[in-house]
């Protein structure tokens, strides 16, 4: 049986803040819960979200049994359970145990890796990554050293479209020209390798960061010093070069757009029916999750939504049909797509406001940009690239466009309801 871990609060911490290792990680987990003001919460990491339906039932089971029933997606494709009693932990862990998603106590937190979710189904990537995310499980599962590594490091496998090479992962795995490139943080050079041997590379690249962490008090690439950040591909050069791996240096610049998959079904596919479903604020209740997890096998994606695959010819109609009637967006047009929350009042009492129901309360025409709803200066889940930035303070709710690393701050709106409809809409008409 796996050993649980009892509660605990998380640190204070605001988006961007370099992470000292000596405030130890609390980053939640399956076997350490996080206490919250509706409970306790496990964060159970679904590497490339992928779930099997035996998998997706006992999350389901999970979250009926032994939280409020519901399941919450998060910008890393994993799934989060709340309301938990807190010495629940020894039996969750159980479950998720006899489902396959605890393959090692000591890893589980550093399961982080997100991958494009619809490699493989549409013909359009440059490489299929479901080799690439086995390995780089399997690797990580199996080096002692990468316990070392934090609960927020994150790997990225893009098969070549860029998608999520967008999302500003520590080390990414790209697809191109039958290669694999491996990005070591945010910048430009790229590393190019022969494509069988991408997932050693990056585990390569992650024990490199663990070796100038240790000085540095760093939890990810970004809170390295800069020079130490600069130093780390030239090193993992040096060490590939030694396993004898071939390696040479190209330059590919990160995508700044963020392209989730559209909502529908997935086009260009010859080998089976898929249907990418959005998930409004990423919150599915259990008849939801029901139709998802009976339907085939899913791909959570870091935009909260699902990629139902394995469908069967003649199904995704009357699927699709199914799903939109419970509440999920299985088309375009949804004044629901693009728009995303913490989990704010009562859940976390860190927040200023219900920022769940307040979004709800101004779903309005879709738009262009997504808009994302924060209880505190935290953000905690914001999406990445381009964005409309609204965050709850003492004094109202400040509006502000994101781009990348630049942001132009709005005016502050009072807590009226309609007054902050009409401004969160007027920002996202304003740039599109």
């Amino acid at each position: 049986m796996l050993a649980a871990m009892s509660a605990s609060p998380l640190p204070s911490r605001s988006p961007g803040d370099a992470c000292a290792r000596s405030s130890g990680d609390a980053c939640p987990g399956a076997l350490r819960l996080h206490r919250a003001d509706d409970g306790a919460l496990a964060r159970i990491r679904i590497p490339g979200g992928v779930l099997t339906p035996r998998q997706a039932e006992a999350l389901g089971q999970a979250a009926d049994r032994l939280g409020d029933g519901e399941l919450h997606l998060t910008s890393r494709g994993n799934v989060q359970l709340r309301g938990l009693a807190p010495d629940c932990g020894a039996e969750l862990a159980g479950l998720l145990d006899a489902a396959g998603l605890l393959p090692s106590e000591r890893h589980e937190r550093v399961r982080n890796i997100v991958a494009s979710p619809l490699s493989g189904l549409d013909g359009l990537g440059a490489v299929d990554v479901g080799p690439w995310l086995t390995g780089l499980d399997r690797l990580l599962c199996g080096s002692p050293g990468t316990t070392a590594l934090s609960g927020r490091f994150l790997f990225a496998l893009d098969d070549g479209r860029g998608d999520v090479d967008a999302l500003g992962a520590d080390l990414t795995l790209l697809g191109h020209d039958g290669d694999a490139l491996l990005r070591v943080g945010h910048g430009d050079e790229v590393l190019r390798v022969p494509a069988a041997d991408g997932p050693r590379a990056a585990l390569t690249a992650a024990e490199v960061f663990l070796d100038s962490a240790r000085g540095a008090g760093a939890w990810r690439v970004k809170d390295l010093p800069d020079a130490d950040a600069a130093a780390l591909p030239a090193e993992v050069v040096r060490r590939l070069r030694q396993t004898g791996t071939t390696v040479t240096t190209d330059h590919r610049p990160r995508p700044l757009e963020v392209l989730p998959p559209a909502h529908g079904p997935v086009v260009g596919g010859h080998r089976e029916s898929a249907l990418s479903v959005g998930v409004p604020l990423g919150r599915l209740v259990p008849a939801q999750w029901r139709l998802l997890s009976g339907a085939g096998e899913l791909r959570l994606t870091p935009w909260r939504g699902v990629v139902v695959t394995g469908i069967g010819p003649g199904r995704a109609e009357g699927l699709s049909a199914g799903l939109a009637e419970a509440g999920l967006i299985t088309g375009p047009g949804s004044p629901w797509a693009g728009v995303g929350a913490c989990i704010g009042r009562p859940g976390c009492a860190k927040s200023l406001a219900d920022v769940r129901a307040e979004a709800g309360a101004a779903v309005g025409p879709a738009g262009h940009l997504p808009v994302y709803w924060s209880g505190c200066e935290r953000r905690c889940g914001h999406p990445h690239g381009e964005w409309i930035d609204v965050v709850a303070t003492p004094r109202g709710h400040r509006i502000s466009h994101v781009r990348g690393d630049l942001v132009t701050t709005g005016a502050t709106v009072r807590d009226d309801p309609a007054a902050l409809a009409a401004a969160v809409a007027a920002a996202r008409g304003a740039h599109t």
